[in-house]
């Protein structure tokens, strides 16, 4: 059976009578050209998808639910990045939902580069959506901008068991484990800006019960570290090991 055209329809919209709006409705319409009859999967990024057929496409996009059902969340690893002024932001939240993100944390250190928003941005919700649908994920990473720095990101993170500060200090020997990738009270890796932390932000974060680790011999770029740790993460969950139990 063919893979059938994925749109997406946000949580608080998900409910009869259901339609699609914006970007979405004009892919179906005008790139796609699908009209009345066609059976179509949707999903709403917070565990929902379903079957639906087009009812109409003048006047906006209206469809007819045929099918639902839930996944629960897989309570996947999340990340706090530093702040930094990436080219390659836009792949890495594709790649995020593709390995089972659970979150992504921006915070502010000493080395970001640019001002960091308040508030996430409308198009990186659209990348989470194009990741989701290439894959088929029916989950999209949260994303929150943390304020206050280092102090902010570890009062933030104060209730999670699993904290894991990726450090390429000369002193940091060790690496992640197996037990640190799985097991429950949800997992956050921090990974610095380009140009790394500094000692007193390592401080901060370390005194307050994050673990320093090492990702290996040399630095990694900033979405390359986020991708290593997501990795890890996804294989050692995917391979047989408990959940993460999420992070809140």
């Amino acid at each position: 059976m063919a893979r059938l055209d994925t749109f997406h329809i946000p949580p608080e919209a998900w409910g009869a009578p259901f339609r699609l709006e914006g970007d979405e409705a004009r892919h179906l319409a005008k790139v796609l050209r699908l009209g009345p009859g066609a059976r179509v999967r949707c999903f709403d990024g917070a565990g929902r998808e379903g079957l639906f057929r087009v009812v109409c496409v003048r006047g906006g996009v209206e469809l007819e639910q045929e099918s639902e059902q839930y996944s629960a969340p897989s309570g996947g690893a999340w990340l706090a990045l530093g702040w930094n002024k990436s080219a390659r932001r836009g792949w890495l939240l594709e790649k995020a939902v593709e390995l089972g993100c659970g979150g992504i944390l921006f915070w502010e250190a000493s080395r970001s580069q640019g001002g960091m928003p308040a508030e996430p941005k409308e198009s990186w919700r659209a990348q989470l959506v194009a990741g989701a649908k290439q894959c088929g994920s029916v989950w999209l990473p949260e994303l929150e901008m943390v304020s206050g720095g280092a102090s902010g990101l570890a009062e933030r993170c104060g209730a999670i068991e699993g904290k894991y500060l990726a450090w390429e200090s000369r002193g940091v020997s060790r690496g992640l484990g197996l037990e640190d990738l799985t097991g429950h009270g949800g997992r956050v890796f921090v990974i610095g800006p380009e140009g790394g932390l500094t000692d007193p932000e390592a401080d901060v974060l370390r005194n307050a019960g994050f673990r320093a680790v090492t990702l290996g011999p040399r630095p990694l770029r900033w979405e390359t570290a986020s991708l290593l740790c997501l990795g890890l993460a996804w294989w050692a969950t995917s391979s047989g090991g408990p959940s993460t139990g999420g992070m809140r």
